[in-house]
């Protein structure tokens, strides 16, 4: 498995290889040790997965405090534009924000360290997205910042009238205004 560092400090991106043959493929797209013998040290406890239609966007989450979680996350069918954004304000890369697809064909992971909030733009239709957490989901830490707030100027590649969010998504507040 090849581990690249990603331009924000802490989240590297998991870049396994693939067997393939006419039987179709194998990987392993979790391996415990890989991840302690490059000193990211983490006890995953929770898997989510999720499904949805192009143009959904889901994001900008984060959970903060002692509920904090970090994540690892990749696409088992389908693809999408996955984005993380550095919440932590003692960090050097405090709100830069990082960008990458991750596809069903690439199978590519991205690590979500504790204190980013996280996004993602479904490009396909029926893409299932699944994620490892280091912590347990917490209703009263959850937070968000607002997909199209002009001072993280993320593009997301779509128009704002075409893209799919939850009621809740729309009322984040601005990363200025942000609980972190």
């Amino acid at each position: 498995m090849k581990i690249e560092k990603t331009p924000l400090e802490g989240s590297v991106l998991f870049k396994p290889k693939v067997f393939e043959d006419h039987r179709g493929y194998f990987f392993e797209s979790f391996k415990a040790k890989v991840l302690v013998d490059n000193g990211l040290d983490f006890d995953f406890v929770q898997d989510n997965e999720s499904k949805s239609q192009k143009g959904v966007l889901r994001g900008l989450h984060y959970q903060k405090g002692p509920h904090a979680q970090a994540k690892l996350v990749r696409v088992i069918a389908g693809s999408v534009l996955d984005v993380i954004v550095d919440m932590r304000p003692a960090s050097s890369t405090f709100g830069e924000h990082f960008k990458v697809i991750l596809s069903e064909q690439n199978k590519w992971q991205l690590l979500v360290p504790r204190g980013f909030a996280h996004g993602f733009l479904v490009l396909e239709d029926n893409t299932i997205f699944s994620y490892k957490c280091d912590n347990y989901y917490h209703k009263e830490s959850e937070r968000g910042v607002l997909f199209s707030d002009e001072d993280l100027n993320i593009d997301w590649g779509m128009t704002n009238d075409a893209l799919i969010l939850s009621e809740k998504d729309l009322l984040l507040p601005k990363f200025k205004d942000a609980d972190i």
